[in-house]
């Protein structure tokens, strides 16, 4: 099988798209995903109908992929009036990833759950009404719901993130598997893997040392992840779609980051783990 390789402007809080978009294309990225919030060029909020589409033909000239749409909005934040206001803004994210998508597509839209690690029981069925609400806007819209399970999170395991979308049992949710979250967790990644590619709807990597919470976030070839064991296991699992390198805010606060260097690097190390993997890049 095949799977395709991509970033995430999540790591370039300081590009302009423009430069983003250019330099991840002649890097050889097949895919970029586009960060949305308030902070970063791109915001929703600041953009206007002419900005989107000259955003999405900048990707068409480039000939790279809008693979997804990173819009995390943790939707425990704050109490009852802000959780409102954070599923509001989110669905306006939803919006724009269904005016940004082309005719056969559905662009999933990522963002995590917040809370604290220990107060999943607590949590998890107004989670249920949270995605739930999110889910039913994104099927009319037509496009999908990508929940991340975080380690600093209430939604932080597998298991958890399974029960969840079995709960709301919607086509239009699924699961942002980061394999980083559950590594740092100390999990098993084969296991983890399997458990949870039949539900995800997109990915992101990064490379990390060390166990929660005296983890890192790193830059790819920085760590310990083992990116050509990680795709072999992602193939089993029959996964064929976008592998989408995330850098974190932990290494975007180093006072030396590069933005463009951070894409460049992270591209030649995942670039030769598909080759040592002997996973073939592109479109089946």
């Amino acid at each position: 099988m095949t799977m395709l390789l991509s970033f995430s402007t999540w790591g370039m809080q300081k590009t302009p798209i423009d430069v983003a978009v250019a330099h991840c294309a002649a890097l050889g990225f097949d895919g970029l995903e586009l960060t949305v919030i308030p902070r970063w060029p791109t915001d929703a909020a600041m953009m206007d109908t002419a900005e989107r589409k000259r955003i999405r033909r900048l990707y068409d000239d480039h000939h790279i992929d809008l693979c997804g749409l990173s819009g995390n909005t943790p939707l425990l934040n704050g109490d009852a009036t802000e959780r409102a206001r954070n599923i509001k803004t989110f669905k306006t994210y939803l919006d724009l990833a269904a005016e940004l998508q082309k005719p056969g597509e559905r662009l999933s839209v990522s963002t995590t759950s917040a809370g604290e690690p220990g107060s999943w029981e607590t949590v998890k069925d107004e989670l249920v009404l949270l995605f739930g609400n999110a889910a039913t806007y994104a099927e009319a819209a037509g496009v999908i719901v990508g929940v991340e399970p975080h380690v600093s999170n209430a939604l932080h395991t597998p298991e958890q993130a399974i029960w969840l979308v079995q709960q709301i049992n919607s086509p239009a949710l699924g699961v942002h598997f980061d394999i980083s979250h559950f590594n740092v967790q100390g999990m098993e990644m084969e296991k983890a893997v399997a458990q949870l590619v039949p539900y995800t709807v997109h990915t992101h990597v990064k490379d990390e040392r060390g166990i929660a919470p005296h983890h890192e976030f790193l830059i790819p070839g920085e760590g310990e992840m083992d990116y050509v064991g990680y795709l072999k296991a992602m193939d089993r699992a029959g996964w064929t779609e976008h592998i989408t390198v995330e850098i974190s805010l932990m290494v975007q606060a180093r006072p030396d980051f590069d933005a463009l260097a951070a894409a460049t690097q992270s591209y030649r190390v995942l670039a030769q783990a598909f080759a040592d993997a002997g996973i073939a890049r592109g479109r089946a």
